[in-house]
């Protein structure tokens, strides 16, 4: 992050008045000019549900390390049971820093244009390209059979079911599987006219004949495994320190995973518990994102060299190879190649307010 520059207090020179036979004097040019003192509050750094969880406390904590000796304040986390509170803490000038989903950046955005991205993690050769993640339709294994038709995986018969979305805000939990079903099924006389509206409540005459919200994508796919819903939306990234892939191939349609043994909340009651993904589709990687009016441009472009720095790309605590991984560590990103954080315009998300 970035170190707030000190700024200069000149001293001034007052003229006497023109009555006066003193002349004015002058400071020496040799005396140092005195400076405000260094802010040292602390940064506010929100998070969502998804990474709110102790067992992410340490993750959490790795990148607040970076943050705090680039700018030399202390950090506080502020985690949260709801997608909208973070959003609303980045828009009222109530934290500096956050970790969004890409449709969570935009909604803060246009709240207040000051929020804008900071860096992002990158795909697997370090840049831009590839730099997704997966956001899944999810069944319990058992009832794919229900969603395919001729061995090929069809989305028809999702309609009428009890439903579990992430939240309203989520990016790959609602706007990219909600945006999926309006294309699939607008071109059936029957829902036409169905909205991304239409899909948030379930009922006899509506899209799901329930609907429910997990909070986030760990409460998402519980209510699939607990058998609350039908189908659940949830993404790769958010469960991968929870579930092993047993079949198949990782975010594709017919990948079979299940629930880790001593798996950590929420999911600590369904060790075994085996679900299959119906529906894989890429989503743009969730944006570090900066209330630029709560820190400097010199603090901005701190933090910007400090996050794509080598280091920083070297860190285990922060992009996690496989044996550490495997040795215990959760993680928030993994390390199986050249990943970074890069850096990322506003731009980069309009692919994501084309969906709305």
């Amino acid at each position: 992050m970035r170190l707030r520059s000190l700024m200069s207090l000149f001293t001034l020179i007052f003229v006497l008045s023109a009555c006066s036979s003193t002349p004015a004097s002058t400071p020496s040019s040799s005396a140092p000019a005195p400076s405000a003192a260094a802010d040292t509050s602390p940064i506010i750094m929100a998070w969502y549900p998804n990474e709110s969880g102790s067992e992410l406390g340490a993750a959490r904590d790795a990148l607040a390390a970076v943050v705090s000796e680039a700018l030399k304040r202390p950090v506080q986390h502020q985690t949260t049971t709801d997608y909208i509170i973070a959003i609303e803490a980045m828009a009222n000038n109530n934290a500096h820093l956050a970790f969004f989903g890409a449709e969570g950046y935009v909604q803060a955005h246009d709240k207040n244009p000051k929020v804008l991205p900071l860096v992002l993690p990158s795909g697997t050769d370090g840049t831009l390209n590839g730099a997704v993640y997966y956001s899944w339709l999810a069944v319990m294994r058992g009832q794919e059979g229900n969603y395919q038709e001729n061995g090929a995986f069809k989305l028809d018969n999702i309609q009428g079911q009890r439903f579990s979305f992430v939240s309203n805000s989520s990016t790959s939990g609602f706007r990219v599987p909600s945006a999926n079903i309006l294309n699939y099924f607008s071109a059936q006389e029957k829902w036409k006219d169905l909205t991304s509206d239409d899909l948030i409540e379930g009922g006899a005459d509506n899209f799901f004949s329930e609907v429910q919200f997990g909070g986030s994508h760990q409460g998402s796919a519980v209510n699939l495994i607990s058998g609350k819903v039908d189908v659940a939306a949830f993404c790769d990234t958010c469960v991968e320190n929870y579930v092993t892939l047993v079949e198949g191939t990782a975010n594709t349609a017919g990948a079979v995973y299940r629930v880790n043994e001593k798996a950590d909340e929420p999911f600590t009651q369904y060790a075994g518990a085996e679900f299959v993904i119906i529906s894989a589709t890429p989503v743009l990687n969730a944006p570090f994102v900066v209330n630029t009016t709560m820190l400097t441009e010199a603090e901005i472009q701190t933090l910007k060299d400090a996050l794509t720095s080598d280091a920083v790309a070297q860190n285990t605590q922060i992009f996690a190879p496989k044996e550490v991984v495997e040795a215990g560590y959760k993680p928030l990103f993994r390390k199986t190649k050249d990943e970074r954080f890069v850096l990322v315009e506003d731009a980069f998300f309009d692919p994501i307010r084309a969906l709305r």
